[in-house]
C-alpha cells in the first residue's frame, strides 16, 4: 500500500476555504487593479497625456490581476470569470477577454495537506486502508475539484474526484462579489447586464458542486448510450462516492485532439457520432452535458471509441424549449426570417418591441450560427471563416444598447454546446454533413 501524500512535482495553489480568506482575495484583486491605474496614470501624465479613467482600468496588467485572482480562488469565481470570457467576449475589452480566456484550462491543484483534509472527511482518519494505492498526483484539475487515480483494495482502477475545500458554501458571496468587483472597477461595462445569467450560474453551480447529483447524471447517460457501441460512459462507484468525491471508473484514452492526426475517414466519424449524440441529448433526452470543454472527451484509439467524462455541467430541458428549439431550426433550414424571429421569441428573446435593425442583426447572427446545419452538404469546418464572421457581427450589438439583453441562459447553454461541437469539428478538421443529422428530428 502505497498512500503517502506529496507535493513533490506538483503545480498547486491553496484553494481559500473560508469567507475570510476569499474575501481577501478580491480586496487583493481590488487593490492591485487601484495600484495599477495609479501606475498607468502617472506614466500617461509623464508622457504628456491626459490619462482616462478607461484607459488605465483596461491595461494588460490589470486584466492579469483580475485573472490571476480568480484563478487562485477557484470554484465560483473562477467561473465568472469563464463565464464572461466564454459567453459574453465579445462585449468586453480585449485586454479582460484575452487574459480570462485562460482561466479555461487553469491546472492548479490543492497542497496535500488540504487532500488530506478532504479525505480524512470522507473516509476517516484511517482514509488509506480503503485502497491499495492512492496516486497524490492529481491526473486532471479545474476550477471545482482535481481528479486522482486510486486502486482499490480489490483491484479495481478507479479514479475519484476530489472538490476542492469550502467551494459549496462560497458560491453565491463568489458569484455577487466577483461581479460587484468587476463592475465597480469598470472592467464590465455598465451596458451590460448579466445578473439573470449570473442568477442562473449559481444554481448550475450548486448542481456542480453536488457530485451525487453529478452521479445520477452520468448514470442517466450510461443507461442511455449503453447500447451504443461508439461511446463510453465510466462506470460509477457508490461505495467511494459522497457529496464531495465522486468515484467511477478509470478509462484509457487520449486527448480528443488527437483525432486530427487521423485519417480523413476516421475525423469525420468521430465528429458526425459527437454532433449526433448531441442533438439526441437535445431532441430525446432533453438533457444536455453543457460543458464542451475538449478535457472532457477522450479517444481510444485501440477501440475507436470515444470516452465521455465530466456530467457536472448536466442541463435538464422542458420540453416546451425543445420544440421551440425545434421550430427555430427548422425555421433556419427554410431560410424563413419571420419564423425564426417567432420561434426566437418564443424561446425568450424579447424581441417584438426592438427596432427593425436589431431584429435582422439577430436574425443574421441565428442564420450564421446555424449555418452547418442549413445545407444538405458535408460542411467543411477546415474550412470555414463561421467565428469570425460571427464575432465581427456581434461586435454590432454594442449599437443597440437599449435592446441588448442577457441571453435566456438555457438557449445560452445549448449554444454553448453546439458552438463546442462545431469548434471541436474546426480543431479536428472535420467534414459533417449536419444537415443529414438534424432532419430527422425536425
Amino acid at each position: 500500500m502505497a498512500n503517502k501524500i506529496s507535493d513533490k512535482d506538483q503545480k498547486q495553489m491553496a484553494v481559500p476555504a473560508t469567507r475570510a480568506g476569499r474575501f481577501m482575495r478580491m480586496a487583493k484583486m481590488a487593490g492591485g487593479v487601484t495600484g495599477g491605474m495609479l501606475a498607468e496614470g502617472t506614466r500617461q501624465l509623464a508622457a504628456g497625456k491626459r490619462p482616462k479613467v478607461r484607459d488605465m482600468l483596461l491595461t494588460p496588467g490589470n486584466a492579469k490581476r483580475v485573472a490571476d485572482q480568480l484563478s487562485a480562488m477557484r470554484g465560483a469565481a473562477m467561473k465568472v470569470g469563464q463565464i464572461l470570457s466564454m459567453e459574453s467576449d465579445q462585449f468586453l475589452p480585449k485586454e479582460l477577454a484575452d487574459i480570462l480566456a485562460q482561466l479555461r484550462s487553469n491546472a492548479h491543484s490543492m497542497p496535500a495537506k488540504q487532500l488530506e483534509q478532504a479525505l480524512v472527511e470522507a473516509y476517516g482518519e484511517d482514509w488509506q486502508y480503503e485502497f491499495y494505492h492512492f496516486n497524490g498526483v492529481p491526473i486532471a484539475a479545474a476550477s471545482i475539484g482535481q481528479v486522482h487515480r486510486v486502486t482499490t483494495v480489490d483491484g479495481a482502477d478507479i479514479v475519484l474526484k476530489i472538490q476542492f475545500p469550502g467551494i459549496d458554501k462560497s458560491i453565491d458571496s463568489d458569484v455577487d462579489n466577483i461581479a460587484a468587483l468587476l463592475g465597480a472597477t469598470g472592467l464590465l461595462p455598465e451596458s451590460i447586464d448579466l445578473q439573470p445569467l449570473l442568477e442562473d450560474a449559481k444554481q448550475q453551480l450548486h448542481d456542480e458542486a453536488d457530485y451525487l447529483k453529478e452521479a445520477k447524471y452520468l448514470q442517466s447517460f450510461a443507461k442511455a448510450l449503453a447500447d451504443d457501441q461508439r461511446f463510453t460512459v465510466p462506470q460509477y462507484h457508490k461505495q467511494f462516492s459522497t457529496r464531495k468525491i465522486l468515484a467511477m471508473d478509470y478509462v484509457e484514452g487520449e486527448a480528443i485532439e488527437e483525432v486530427a492526426k487521423l485519417d480523413q475517414q476516421e475525423r469525420n466519424r468521430v465528429m458526425t457520432c459527437l454532433i449526433e449524440l448531441a442533438l439526441r441529448e437535445l431532441f430525446e433526452l432533453r438533457l444536455i452535458q453543457s460543458d464542451p470543454n475538449f478535457a472532457n472527451y477522450l479517444y481510444n484509439s485501440s477501440n475507436k471509441k470515444i470516452v465521455l467524462l465530466d456530467f457536472g455541467a448536466s442541463r435538464k430541458l422542458k420540453a416546451n424549449f425543445v420544440n421551440h428549439y425545434r421550430q427555430l431550426a427548422a425555421a433556419a433550414i427554410e431560410g424563413d426570417g419571420e419564423k425564426i424571429l417567432s420561434a426566437a421569441e418564443k424561446l425568450g428573446y424579447q424581441l417584438n418591441e426592438a427596432s427593425d435593425d436589431y431584429q435582422q442583426l439577430v436574425l443574421k447572427l441565428f442564420l450564421i450560427a446555424l449555418e452547418p446545419l442549413r445545407e444538405d452538404i458535408e460542411y467543411d469546418f477546415s474550412n470555414t471563416d463561421l467565428a469570425n464572421r460571427l464575432a465581427e457581427l456581434s461586435n454590432d450589438v454594442g449599437d443597440f444598447k437599449e435592446f441588448w439583453q442577457a441571453p435566456p441562459t438555457d438557449i445560452l447553454y445549448l449554444h454553448r454546446k453546439i458552438g463546442g461541437m462545431f469548434l471541436m469539428a474546426s480543431k479536428l478538421n472535420a467534414q459533417v454533413n449536419v444537415y443529414r443529422l438534424i432532419k430527422p428530428w425536425l
